[in-house]
């Protein structure tokens, strides 16, 4: 039932992810604080726990991928995953971009929307290939879903 991890691949699928993250991350480091400066709507949780819950799902992602990449379904299958996997990290990175170096709250607010629907598309192709690793990005799906509410608050708030 269980097999070998590929640890190269494991690590190797782990990466785009986190690198993705780390790289918003220091690409909008002198804009963070912009978080603290302005008027955000309630449920609005402390700056401190955005990266927790961005590096469990950056790993979650890194996880679902590997999952895809060792499965056994066909190469055609796993590439159309891929596609939908790299465009949402794609969309994911540009966000940070764009909410916090921009200040542009109603675009990345369209911006997030669309990420979202390519999420869904993700998990949904994912899952034609294996339902964990469909079942691993829905919590990234349930986050993005909190951030688009709390980019429209802001949107609107300011």
């Amino acid at each position: 039932m269980f097999s070998a991890i590929n640890l190269r691949k494991l690590v190797t699928s782990l990466l785009p992810p986190l690198i993705t993250g780390l790289s918003a991350s220091f690409l909008t480091r002198g804009n963070m604080d912009i978080y603290q400066r302005i008027s955000v709507p309630p449920l609005s949780p402390p700056s401190a726990v955005f990266p927790i819950v961005w590096t469990i799902l950056y790993i979650l992602m890194g996880i679902s991928l590997y999952i895809v990449r060792v499965s056994r379904a066909s190469v055609k299958m796993k590439k159309v995953g891929y596609i939908f996997y790299a465009l949402q990290l794609f969309f994911n990175f540009i966000w940070s971009i764009v909410f916090f170096n921009l200040g542009a709250y109603t675009f990345s607010a369209l911006w997030l929307a669309v990420m979202i629907v390519l999420i869904l598309f993700n998990i949904i192709w994912f899952g034609k290939v294996n339902n964990v690793a469909a079942y691993l990005l829905i919590p990234y799906l349930v986050w993005c879903l909190f951030a688009l509410y709390l980019n429209i608050g802001i949107a609107i708030l300011n």
